[in-house]
């Protein structure tokens, strides 16, 4: 069989394909490519105009990718140490970077009403591919995956905007 491309697993990975994010997970060799597909989603997001403002394109592929490497890691922590799945932070950083795939359609985002709507639909399928990742890495039940990644928000999210938030009021 010969090995599939690094589009095939895109397409495999934004269809919801298990058998794609076990081959991600498991073969070593496709963190690099892991890293490219977060690289063209967040150059997708700002060509589609998600990412706004002066160097935004540039600012947003550094953002992604530092997203990217953070939340693989908080994932990780919580998983794996906190709540015993099996995984490995690189296996976490394949399957959560070929599950930002569908994120190459908002290259579309520029286009009227069609890109608030793309903006949507994208964002929900956005999560849904990564508790898919978090399932498959972690070998959880769709439960654990779902509140790893409430668990992973709320650490990555909400809490630098809690403490953001309580520095600006007492400034």
């Amino acid at each position: 069989m010969a090995e599939r491309s690094m589009w095939d697993r895109m397409r495999g990975a934004a269809m919801l394909d298990i058998a794609t994010y076990e081959e991600v997970e498991h073969n070593d060799n496709l963190t690099t490519q892991a890293a490219i597909v977060v690289l063209i989603a967040a150059l997708a997001r700002g060509v589609g105009g998600f990412n706004n403002g002066e160097n935004g394109i540039i600012v947003g592929v550094v953002a992604a990718l530092f997203s990217w490497l953070v939340w693989a890691g908080i994932t990780y922590l919580i998983g794996d140490k906190l709540l015993k799945g099996t995984a490995t932070w690189g296996e976490l950083l394949r399957t959560l970077g070929y599950a930002q795939a569908p994120a190459v359609l908002l290259i579309f985002g520029f286009v009227p009403v069609l890109g608030n709507i793309l903006g949507a639909v994208v964002g929900i399928w956005l999560l849904v591919t990564g508790i898919v990742a978090i399932r498959q890495a972690l070998d959880f039940d769709t439960g654990k995956a779902v509140l790893t990644a409430f668990l992973g928000w709320l650490v990555a999210v909400a809490i630098p905007a809690l403490v953001i938030g309580a520095a600006l009021i007492e400034w």
